[in-house]
């Protein structure tokens, strides 16, 4: 499946076109105003996805008036890709439309009122006889003219609500997306949240003098935790471990915490020297130390946990494949000596 980057290469002024007929066609079936129609109708008549329009056309044969099941299922299965960002653009591309719309409607309500009261001025100037003829005409012409300004603003009144449904999906859109990044257990970065950040990292060249760097935590020995008491004590342990590291990083001005898989974690710190990303670590081993999880039932220390570390600063030349890998390096080294100590690579 191709990106909506690689899909989407209509000019400004077609896709402007495009969207239009999208906002009539939908306003035509009964799937709301909302992206996921909005994208299936776009793609069917911008005409960049065949598979979608024959699939469209097969699906009116039966249901004149598409629901949102059905416009959700195309969606599916013609349209939708592997990752949210498309539908995140989708919102973003409707919201504009959508406010376009409502300019010109907006518009069209104004000059119709203005209209109307300039005939409604002529009207009352008609005196002579000469004038009285055609008085009929003017009449009939001010009255289509007050409907056409009632069906504007019903239509500014009708976008003016579509706006409103849109901004709040987009709102639940953004939320989910964030969700999508989260570690429910932590609260911090889950895997795919610390590739996105390293991938931003990465794609600024850091400040003279400073580097990119990168610190991989591992929880020593955590496996017997788990052995000897169960998994809901090691739910715990991870939570208190993310609190240490979110709680050691939070006085940086530019800082990503993740949990990077199972008992892994990583921070990562944009424009930062080696010796400081190692002060970071350092912090972090000393904090996870002191934690100590209690046994909620008679209040005594049932779990102290120690953590060891791996310390990498991004190299001329690297990608963010060699930068994990060398930050891995050393976090194996630390291990290989003995655990709960911090090894910079």
């Amino acid at each position: 499946m191709t990106s909506s980057s690689s899909r989407y290469r209509e000019s400004k002024e077609k896709s402007a076109e495009i969207m239009r007929q999208v906002v009539a066609m939908m306003g035509q079936h009964d799937a709301a105003f909302n992206p996921v129609n909005f994208a299936v109708w776009y793609e069917h008549l911008a005409g960049i996805n065949s598979r979608l329009t024959k699939a469209l056309v097969k699906a009116q044969q039966t249901e004149p008036r598409l629901s949102y099941a059905t416009m959700a299922r195309l969606h599916q299965e013609c349209v939708a890709e592997p990752d949210a960002e498309s539908m995140h653009q989708v919102s973003l591309q409707l919201q504009k439309v959508m406010t376009g719309v409502w300019g010109s409607a907006s518009r069209a309500g104004e000059q119709a009122g203005a209209y109307e009261g300039q005939l409604k001025e002529l009207v009352l100037e008609i005196n002579s006889d000469a004038a009285l003829a055609v008085r009929p005409l003017i009449t009939r012409i001010l009255d289509e003219t007050t409907q056409m300004g009632l069906t504007a603003r019903q239509l500014s009144s009708e976008v003016t609500r579509c706006r409103l449904e849109i901004d709040r999906l987009s709102k639940e859109l953004t939320r989910a997306l964030d969700e999508a990044l989260i570690d429910p257990l932590t609260g911090i970065l889950n895997r795919k949240g610390f590739d996105q950040s390293l991938a931003a990292m990465l794609e600024v060249s850091p400040k003279a003098g400073g580097s990119h760097c990168m610190i991989l935590f591992d929880i020593d020995l955590f496996k017997k935790v788990n052995d000897l008491y169960g998994h809901v004590m090691g739910d715990r342990v991870i939570q208190a471990v993310g609190d240490t590291l979110t709680a050691c990083a939070a006085h940086l001005a530019s800082h990503s915490v993740a949990r990077y898989g199972g008992e892994e974690f990583v921070i990562l710190l944009p424009d930062c020297t080696l010796e400081l990303a190692n002060q970071v670590a350092e912090t972090v081993r000393q904090r996870t130390k002191s934690i100590k999880i209690r046994d909620r039932r008679s209040n005594s220390v049932a779990v102290s946990i120690t953590i060891s570390g791996g310390v990498a600063s991004l190299r001329l030349g690297d990608q963010a494949k060699a930068l994990i890998e060398r930050a891995d390096r050393a976090l194996y080294q630390s291990k290989l000596a003995g655990r709960d100590r911090i090894t910079a690579c």
